[in-house]
C-alpha cells in the first residue's frame, strides 16, 4: 500500500487511529513502519469518546470517526468502517455487519442469520463483497477517503477461525 500524500512530507507527522482495537492498532503500525508518520491511538487520547456509527455508508461512519477524534485530539486522525456486502441481499449486512444479528461483536450469531438467509440460494447467485473504507483527516478539515474491495462468494459453512468465518 502506497501513500504518496504522507510520502512528499519532509517532517514525521503524528496520526491518530480512531480505534481502541489492538489488533487493528498492531496491523496499521505494521503497515506504516516505513513511512514518516508516528501512530498514535485513541490509548493515548483516553479522553476522546466513542463515536456512534449511525450513519448510512461505510465512508460516512468513517469521515464521521475521523472528525471526531482529529477534534478530539488536535491531530490529524485515520478512521475506518467496513462490512460485507451480498448481492442476493441487496448489499445487506453492509453498515450493520457487526451487530447483524442484533448484538455488536457476535460473529458466531452474525454468520448464522448470513447462512440461514441465503440457505435457498443457489451457488452462483452467493455473491458478495467485503468493503473498508479509510478516511483520514487533518486539523485544517482536509478530509480524504481510501475504499478497498474483497471480492468473493458466500460459502455454505463457515471456514477460519475469526470474523464471518
Amino acid at each position: 500500500m502506497d501513500f504518496p500524500l504522507l510520502r512528499e512530507r519532509r517532517k514525521k507527522m503524528e496520526i491518530v487511529l480512531a480505534t481502541r482495537n489492538k489488533k487493528k492498532i498492531e496491523e496499521i503500525k505494521r503497515i506504516a513502519a516505513d513511512l514518516p508518520v508516528t501512530i498514535l491511538s485513541l490509548e493515548n487520547f483516553p479522553n476522546c469518546p466513542e463515536t456512534v456509527e449511525n450513519k448510512d455508508t461505510f465512508e460516512e461512519n468513517a469521515v464521521k470517526k475521523a472528525v471526531e477524534v482529529c477534534q478530539c485530539t488536535g491531530k490529524p486522525a485515520l478512521a475506518d468502517d467496513s462490512g460485507l456486502e451480498v448481492d442476493a441481499l441487496n448489499g445487506a449486512p453492509g453498515v450493520y455487519s457487526a451487530r447483524y444479528a442484533g448484538t455488536s461483536g457476535n460473529d458466531i450469531r452474525n454468520y448464522e442469520k448470513l447462512l440461514a438467509e441465503l440457505k435457498d440460494i443457489p451457488d452462483d447467485k452467493r455473491g458478495a463483497q467485503f468493503v473498508c473504507c479509510m478516511a483520514l483527516v487533518f486539523p485544517d478539515r482536509t478530509v480524504k477517503t481510501f475504499f478497498g474491495y474483497a471480492k468473493g462468494r458466500i460459502g455454505r459453512e463457515p471456514k477460519g477461525k475469526t470474523g464471518f468465518g
